[in-house]
């Protein structure tokens, strides 16, 4: 059966997650993370794809972005995935596949979710207990988006509404980060991403499918219950 072709809407923001095969590693030292960084920095502006934030983790990446062109997310994973595979494979003397499958996307409700989804992906070691804060990892955007050296980030327009002056949308940021992600949140965030559905509310996923005809299905496998129905 062939895969259902992915659809990719210009200005609106994404989750990715892509993870190595076999949950296997696929990143072993330092100058593995700073290539694929570099990969990343170069190929999203070549296609348009604004970063927001990201967090690269040993053997998972995270990605918060939004497309200026349809083809953006798509062209990206693409040449970045194929490119680091190469690097890897020829550093490594290894073969075979390095990504497990197709990367992952969700469409991300601006006004409710987008600052979760930042914080959700910049708490990932905190999280898997690599670091106590988010500041002490390396691999991440926290301290680009916490300190204000945005580099080749590109801050999303909701990140820029927490203050006048870099210095005030820092400290706002920073001060995000002293409140934990509710178990809700949290819940909403990682079954999206496993089933490539929005993070948003019944009227953003309804809004979705009427103005884009981005139909999101359902959250879980199977049949969707009949209405009224067990």
């Amino acid at each position: 059966m062939p895969r259902r072709a992915r659809m990719y809407v210009a200005g609106l923001p994404y989750h990715l997650v892509q993870r190595g095969n076999n949950r296997e590693a696929c990143f072993i030292e330092p100058e593995n993370y700073q290539f694929y960084l570099e990969l990343w920095r170069e190929v999203s502006r070549r296609y348009g794809l604004a970063v927001h934030a990201y967090c690269l983790m040993t053997n998972h990446v995270h990605f918060l972005v939004t497309p200026m062109r349809n083809d953006a997310v798509s062209n990206t994973m693409k040449v970045v995935g194929s490119r680091y595979a190469q690097y890897v494979n020829l550093r490594y003397k290894r073969t075979g596949t390095l990504w497990e499958g197709r990367h992952r996307a969700s469409l991300v409700q601006t006004e409710c979710y987008l600052l979760c989804c930042y914080r959700y992906i910049e708490l990932n070691p905190v999280r898997a207990g690599m670091v106590a804060r988010p500041d002490e990892y390396r691999w991440s955007s926290y301290g680009c988006n916490a300190w204000g050296d945005a580099g080749w980030l590109r801050p999303h327009e909701e990140y820029t509404r927490l203050g006048g002056t870099a210095d005030a949308r820092c400290y706002a940021y920073r001060e995000l980060f002293k409140h934990q992600l509710s178990e809700a949140d949290l819940h909403l965030i990682r079954k999206a991403a496993h089933y490539c559905q929005p993070v948003g509310d019944d009227r953003f996923r309804q809004r979705l499918e009427r103005r884009y005809g981005v139909v999101p299905g359902q959250m879980s496998r199977g049949r969707p219950r009949k209405a009224g129905g067990e």
